[in-house]
């Protein structure tokens, strides 16, 4: 399963040097490599400490953790919309991603030029939220155009639902409004999700600040969540130079001393991986063996022939049923047949919802 996330913000503001910094992240004790597929492209691996744990008790041959792409977007300038400077491309990349991690500028710095003269990350913020808007609005109408005919005369019910639901979106985007905020029912939204919006995206706001406001924040960051409280979107604090500082240590035991001196228990590329994660809506099944331990990705959600499936389409197509060991039960038992034998080893069929953390084992036949 390859998603990924972009992350967008205007020249400046920290965006590259979080990039850098996620392609040398070791955020665990186990080494895993960051992969570049294209120069602003990368595969980073999601930290969990369950893998860890797993691979504790199983002692396979090999991990392999999980994996989302982040790709590093151009940064935007006013016109983008229009085609101004790498108008076009900056959107149309933002269009391939499957979520969005904004980065502002949160932190007063004179020896660092702000590409408008000065320090406002909500300015900053809604500078690109137009661009977006505009580009959905201008998808929008020619929607509305296009089926406003069928709707009017009242002989196509469909075209009138469509009509109703995207002229609603049009009246909320021309309010400067972005479309993740725009409150419609199931069936609306399935019919606004179908023209993959820019604004539609679920978004993450990361706060680019100084080492000293990473833990309590400023007066930026809180004007940001102020700005933000109303949009379906989550904020995350982090120090982009801290980051690369921690990138440039070589041991675990270093990046730690250095978290704990900024009174962090995490660093904030662990914690932006963790977000992005969380941000598209996915979890992770685990499968457990003597060769390998591996974390594999599904949209929250999945049935357990579908989860099957991510490993081989086979699976799911002969898929039998699934035998389901419980996280928890697994580090608490300690062992596969341990909790077979303490009748914690559960047999699900196709209906069965994977939740996140199941060590799961897959019957098929085909």
């Amino acid at each position: 399963m390859s998603l990924q996330c972009g992350i967008v913000g205007l020249p400046n503001v920290g965006k590259s040097t979080l990039f850098n910094a996620l392609s040398n992240a070791k955020a665990q004790s186990a080494n895993y490599p960051f992969c570049t597929i294209e120069p602003n492209v990368g595969t980073i691996t999601v930290p969990d400490d369950r893998l860890i744990k797993l691979e504790g008790l199983v002692n396979p041959e090999r991990v392999v953790p999980t994996t989302i792409e982040i790709v590093d977007i151009a940064g935007l300038v006013k016109g983008a919309s229009k085609g101004e400077g790498l108008g076009n491309q900056f959107l149309g990349n933002i269009r391939s991603t499957d979520a969005i991690i904004h980065v502002l500028r949160c932190f007063d710095n004179d020896n660092v030029v702000h590409v408008d003269g000065s320090v406002n990350p909500v300015r900053d913020k809604e500078i690109i939220d137009i661009e977006l808007q505009l580009k959905d609005l201008e998808t929008v109408d020619k929607v509305v155009s296009k089926v406003h005919r069928q709707a009017t005369t009242g002989a196509d019910k469909e075209a009138k639902r469509i009509y109703d639901v995207m002229s609603g979106l049009k009246a909320h985007l021309e309010q400067g409004k972005s479309a993740r905020s725009f409150e419609t029912d199931k069936d609306g939204q399935d019919t606004i999700n179908e023209y993959q919006l820019l604004t539609s995206k679920p978004i993450l706001y990361v706060c680019n600040v100084d080492d000293k406001s990473v833990v309590s924040g400023n007066q930026h960051t809180r004007a940001v969540m102020e700005a933000v409280k109303h949009e379906n979107a989550e904020v995350l604090l982090v120090s982009a130079s801290a980051e690369a500082d921690i990138a440039e240590l070589e041991s675990y035991e270093d990046r730690q001393m250095f978290l704990e001196e900024m009174g962090l228990t995490e660093s904030g590329v662990t914690r932006l991986i963790q977000k992005s994660y969380s941000l598209l809506n996915l979890i992770t099944y685990f499968t457990a063996g003597v060769k390998e331990v591996r974390a594999w990705t599904i949209t929250n959600g999945t049935k357990a022939p579908q989860a099957a499936a991510v490993i081989h389409t086979d699976f799911e197509k002969g898929f039998i049923r699934a035998e389901v060991i419980h996280y928890a039960d697994f580090v608490k038992y300690g062992s596969e047949s341990a909790c077979r034998d303490n009748g914690k080893l559960g047999v699900e069929g196709k209906e069965y919802l994977v939740q996140d953390g199941d060590v799961m084992h897959f019957r098929f036949n085909v």
